[in-house]
């Protein structure tokens, strides 16, 4: 990762992030894609392989320095030895060939108790970028909180992504801001499996129909795929 990156978040003031913003754009990017089957998502390519790096790789224990109020996962990650010799074709292999158990749900510097899920009367969190606003359900990503994944109510959520013109618009980011106000938190709750048993029929039917699945023939483990790579560690190297 470059350091750039790292000082640029870790000089910020804490009570103004661009955290948010960035996931904005990313998500819209995303969504924009995965409507017309083609074209690159925009977004920050550094804090994506700090996304690889948290959820590719399992950690055994976790360091007690999470629990500091100045730790920085960014820094110490723009620290971490990588490898870049992995080429983009590589990478598609390892992302279309991935398993559950190839994922670690929640990042290791992830301590969360409370789980952020409403804002006034939306049912999930609404998020302003630059050029649009899109909404954010976290209850869709609950094994990222070591919490138990259900199957939730999303009616409504494809509503709360739009751009900055048009009629109206104004109102509704004045809207989405006076929501701030009133955030919504649960505790984190996990008995015995990680997800309900209707859950993974419910997500089999949302899987974007873009991207076709491989073939049994074609399937291979994050091992196989890396040959070159002696440990899964060193995918992020």
């Amino acid at each position: 990762m470059d350091k750039a990156v790292s000082d640029l978040f870790d000089r910020l003031d804490r009570r103004v992030t661009p955290v948010s913003v960035i996931l904005v754009e990313t998500f819209r990017s995303l969504n924009a894609c995965w409507r017309t089957g083609e074209g690159r998502s925009i977004g920050c390519a550094q804090l994506l392989l700090a996304w690889f790096h948290s959820h590719f790789w399992k950690v055994e224990k976790v360091s007690y320095r999470v629990f500091s109020e100045n730790y920085s996962p960014l820094k110490e990650l723009a620290m971490t030895p990588r490898r870049d010799d992995i080429t983009e074709e590589r990478w598609m292999v390892i992302l279309q060939n991935l398993q559950e158990e190839d994922v670690e749900w929640r990042s290791p510097w992830m301590v969360l108790d409370k789980i952020l899920y409403r804002c006034g009367d939306y049912d999930w969190v609404p998020l302003l970028g630059i050029w649009g606003a899109v909404g954010y359900f976290y209850l869709l990503v609950l094994r990222q909180y070591i919490s138990r994944q259900f199957i939730p109510v999303i009616q409504g959520l494809t509503q709360c992504e739009f751009s900055y013109k048009g009629d109206n618009y104004k109102k509704k980011i004045r809207e989405m801001s006076n929501a701030w106000n009133q955030t919504r938190r649960m505790k984190r709750f996990t008995v015995g499996l990680m997800t309900t048993p209707e859950y993974y029929g419910w997500q089999s039917k949302r899987v974007n129909d873009n991207i076709p699945e491989p073939s049994e023939e074609s399937v291979q483990s994050m091992e196989e795929c890396l040959q070159v790579v002696s440990s899964e560690i060193e995918i992020i190297k």
